[in-house]
């Protein structure tokens, strides 16, 4: 495996927290730059979920593209000027080469996304194509048929790497990412327990940078600074339990996920829920690809770019609210996101029947002043606090 990140085994925890928020805020991706130099080649996959163990297998560094705080000099004249701006970062990366790649996967999540790999396939040398994950999550034969899609883009994925990829390299894949997923899970764990040891946006910045590095790299930086965040000694503060909702796709600003960390703790949320979007372990016997399939349906959460009748989006919602025994919650949607706006409809309705308070709120990833949104925040929290 190519190491991607400088050395950070002697650091301190604050250390490599700081260089995975610089990883991730750098528009020029060095992560993947230098995983390029050393002859790898990139599979770059748009919002929400990808099965990146059929990368991995396959020796390709999968890479989560969800746009950047990049000027849209290019892709502005590509798209219209009312839809979201994370469509417009992620090509003008590509346009202006600052993120490199050897195959792009996009998804139709949505009216604009649906449009994504076409546009983008006109601008660059490599094929771009749409993985179609089941309109209908209830079908019988949902699983059998994302299988045989799964096998279609591990196709492209092989002739990409030059390689064939069987089943063991899948199952290899496999474990190495449910490592991953155990140990994102005992992140979210220390946040929901002792908050007070790792704030939301320092959370973010560990699970994210596992979106730009090898898996395996992720997995041995969480597994030596999960320990070390859980022995840190810390006085908890006196501030409302906050879940976090309305970062399945365009990222908010660290920064203000900084300023919410201020007055809240944020002990749940669905930023970037694509990476821990499988919430158990992966079956790595028998047919890979289906167990893939089949844990994609049946064993993950949820998002509103996902149609499960099974998972009616204001219910898990309060389910997360109860498992992480928030007081509250922030209902927020990226500025122009028809999905995330549509669901604040229902999860206000479903907040509002079982009692709980919330605030809702509104980003973009290009925000840079974020008084506005943190006075108004520091407000409801008083009111929580002392009404």
């Amino acid at each position: 495996m190519t190491a991607v990140l400088d050395d950070w085994r002697e650091r301190s925890v604050d250390d490599v927290i700081a260089m995975a928020k610089d990883v991730l805020e750098d528009p020029d991706f060095p992560t993947v730059a230098r995983w390029r130099e050393a002859g790898g080649k990139v599979l770059g996959h748009f919002q929400v979920y990808f099965p990146e163990e059929l990368a991995h297998a396959a020796g390709l560094l999968p890479v989560k593209v969800h746009g950047a705080a990049v000027e849209g000099r290019d892709a502005e004249a590509r798209f219209g000027s009312y839809l979201c701006s994370i469509v417009k970062s992620s090509l003008e990366l590509a346009l202006s080469n600052r993120l490199e790649l050897d195959l792009f996967v996009s998804h139709p999540i949505c009216d604009v996304a649906r449009n994504l790999a076409a546009i983008w396939e006109r601008s660059v040398p490599y094929p771009c194509r749409i993985l179609y994950l089941p309109q209908n999550a209830n079908s019988t034969y949902a699983a059998s048929y994302l299988r045989d899609e799964y096998a279609r883009i591990l196709e492209l994925i092989e002739e990409t790497a030059g390689r064939r990829v069987g089943d063991d390299d899948l199952r290899a894949s496999i474990a190495v990412f449910n490592d991953n997923r155990r140990l994102l899970r005992r992140l979210y764990e220390i946040r929901r327990e002792t908050p007070w040891l790792l704030p939301v946006d320092d959370a973010y910045a560990l699970t994210a940078v596992g979106g730009r590095i090898p898996r395996e790299e992720h997995n041995a930086l969480l597994a030596s600074v999960l320990p070390r965040i859980a022995a840190r000694v810390v006085k908890p503060q006196d501030r409302i339990r906050v879940v976090f909702e309305g970062g399945f796709c365009e990222q908010p600003p660290i920064e203000l996920l900084r300023a919410i960390g201020q007055s809240c703790y944020v002990v749940d949320d669905d930023l970037l829920i694509g990476l821990r979007w499988i919430v158990e372990d992966v079956d790595a016997s028998g047919d890979p690809l289906l167990n893939l399939a089949t844990a994609y349906l049946e064993r993950s959460t949820y998002s509103p770019v996902q149609h499960d009748l099974r998972k009616p989006k204001e219910k898990m919602l309060l389910a997360r609210i109860r498992a992480s025994r928030a007081d509250a919650a922030i209902i927020t949607a990226a500025k122009m996101c028809e999905p995330g706006l549509d669901e604040q409809v229902a999860y206000v309705h479903a907040l509002d029947d079982a009692g709980i308070p919330y605030f809702v709120g509104e980003f973009e990833e290009k925000m840079t002043s974020f008084d506005h949104f943190q006075i108004q925040l520091e407000t409801f929290v008083e009111n929580v606090l002392f009404t």
